[in-house]
């Protein structure tokens, strides 16, 4: 029987007590971090691919057209590809080169979408940089036109174009600012705020000009120190902002678990963060902003994450040019592709990142890590859905407080339009239910296909 001294007795006192001060919201689930592979390392740059592919559609919306030919020669940080569409969002080419392909690749989700292929020049020219020092004197509208124009989406999530999220009719007095990074492995917005900190700041400091917020809370989880430390002596002087530590859980970093941790405020059930006055936005789009606004840079580049449970030689993060095949990423941080049989490579976080079906898939703007998984840290897939044993699990753990088990079952009774009465589009797709289920059902999944049938009905009934 282990003896508890008095100083071991006090540390898990003060443990307890420091839990319960820092800023959580109800339920959700503690998991395994896996953040110690890449967290203490800074954004390095990998040799420049021979080809990169840039998908015409990267974001909620609609899919732009190309304005470049085959045989073209583009630079780095040119537009490629826009649309005359409010739902939409341009894309731009990651690297000097000839244009080769104006044609459908594979998209890594078992799609193929059209993109943009260039063979990048042997000598890459790196895009000048002209900063607009008048960047304050700009109007909203002006701004909301600068943040399409460069094709700033949301870098963590779906893709949802910037400009439209910002562009609200009322004034939202508070900004969040998301650096909780909540899923296991993933520590690329970490280093953003640690080695872009100026920036982070600048791009809050735009969004609360365009939104009319006069307060901006950094909400960051414990299991980041430093970027807690770097960004609270940035602010110190700057009396509108407040850096928010918040308790490491999953998944604290959506938007609005984030936002009732920090404010205690909840939007209705179908509404936005911003019917309770508040807009939250991740810190790798709110740094793309400012680069965007006051360096005049599109988002033709991001920092991605490359870890997971297989042996890499040289985990890190890694700034990449947008369209880098994810083959040329893994070989070049000594991925021995060949012994990958059985092994998945995921797109984004363990938990919403998405299992590619082919490594010529590329990096796209919402790309947050590249995951390398083994055979046995993967959830067994059947060919039948098991029968759901009604345990509650997914009900205990949604953060969103939804029934998980009969929104599901409803599904796959082929009535979705019954879910609705569940609030099926109330779900962040967390994943937590497919995780905690005892039976291993595809909960989310079968949610997420709930929620696309109810969306091609509506579209269709328009």
């Amino acid at each position: 029987m282990a003896i508890l001294t008095v100083r071991t007795v006090t540390e898990r006192l003060e443990a307890v007590i420091q839990k319960r001060r820092t800023r959580s919201f109800d339920r959700g689930i503690d998991l395994p971090e896996h953040k110690h592979y890449t967290a203490d390392k800074p954004t390095a740059t990998l040799p420049c691919p021979q080809t990169v592919v840039v998908p015409l559609n990267q974001h909620t919306g609609e899919t732009v057209e190309p304005i470049v030919s085959v045989g073209d020669h583009v630079a780095a940080g040119q537009k490629i590809g826009d649309l005359e569409e409010k739902w939409s969002s341009p894309v731009h080419a990651g690297v000097s080169g000839v244009v080769t392909h104006i044609e459908p690749r594979p998209f890594g989700d078992g799609t193929a979408v059209p993109s943009v292929v260039i063979r990048a020049d042997r000598e890459q020219n790196v895009p000048e940089l002209t900063p607009r020092g008048d960047w304050e004197s700009l109007d909203r509208d002006r701004i909301l036109a600068v943040i399409k124009d460069n094709g700033i989406v949301g870098m963590a999530g779906a893709g949802f174009p910037t400009h439209i999220n910002l562009d609200v009719r009322t004034k939202i007095p508070t900004l969040i600012v998301n650096g909780a990074e909540c899923e296991p492995f993933l520590t690329s917005d970490h280093r953003i705020m640690v080695e872009r900190a100026d920036a982070v700041i600048g791009g809050a400091r735009i969004i609360a000009r365009v939104i009319g917020a006069d307060r901006c809370y950094i909400g960051i989880e414990n299991n980041k120190p430093d970027a807690i430390e770097v960004l609270t002596e940035k602010t110190r002087d700057l009396p509108e902002f407040s850096v928010v530590p918040v308790a490491v859980k999953y998944p604290q970093g959506y938007k609005k678990t984030l936002l009732r941790a920090i404010t205690g405020k909840e939007p209705p059930l179908g509404g936005r963060s911003a019917d309770v006055g508040c807009i939250v936005r991740n810190v790798s789009t709110t740094a793309a902003i400012y680069d965007a606004v006051v360096l005049n840079k599109p988002l033709f580049e991001r920092v991605v994450t490359v870890s997971g449970l297989h042996e890499i030689a040289r985990p890190g993060n890694y700034r990449v040019p947008i369209g880098t095949p994810l083959r040329h990423i893994l070989e070049h941080v000594g991925v021995d592709l060949e012994a990958l049989g059985g092994y998945k490579v995921v797109r984004g976080g363990p938990m919403t990142g998405t299992a590619v079906d082919t490594l010529e898939a590329p990096v796209v703007k919402a790309a947050t890590g590249i995951l390398v998984m083994p055979p046995a840290a993967i959830q067994p897939a059947y060919e039948r859905v098991n029968p759901c044993i009604r345990c509650s699990a997914c009900v205990k753990h949604c953060p969103i407080g939804l029934y998980p088990n009969e929104i599901s079952q409803l599904v796959e009774a082929g009535t979705p339009e019954a879910a609705e009465r569940l609030h099926i589009s109330e779900c962040c797709e967390c994943a937590i239910c497919s995780y905690v289920c005892p039976a291993y059902r595809q909960v989310t999944d079968l949610v997420m296909e709930g929620k696309a049938i109810l969306k091609e009905r509506r579209r269709r009934n328009r």
